[in-house]
């Protein structure tokens, strides 16, 4: 029975930790952002990869 009483109140310091981290970020502008994630959308973030043919296909087009 006394491991439960340590458990809870371990668990009460732990979430306390979170609340004073969530509560730090917001007073310092973490979540201030509010325009990118609306346009975020319209950007292409993957880079496109590279490969053998098509790299053989510029070096031939130069060529000519």
């Amino acid at each position: 029975m006394s491991a439960l009483f340590i458990l809870i109140g371990v668990s009460i310091f732990v979430a306390g930790g979170f609340l004073a981290a969530f509560l730090w970020s917001v007073r310092n502008g973490q979540f201030d952002d509010d325009y990118t994630p609306s346009i975020r959308i319209l950007f292409d973030d993957e880079l496109k990869k590279k490969t053998k043919t098509t790299t053989i296909t510029k070096t031939l087009n130069q060529t000519k």
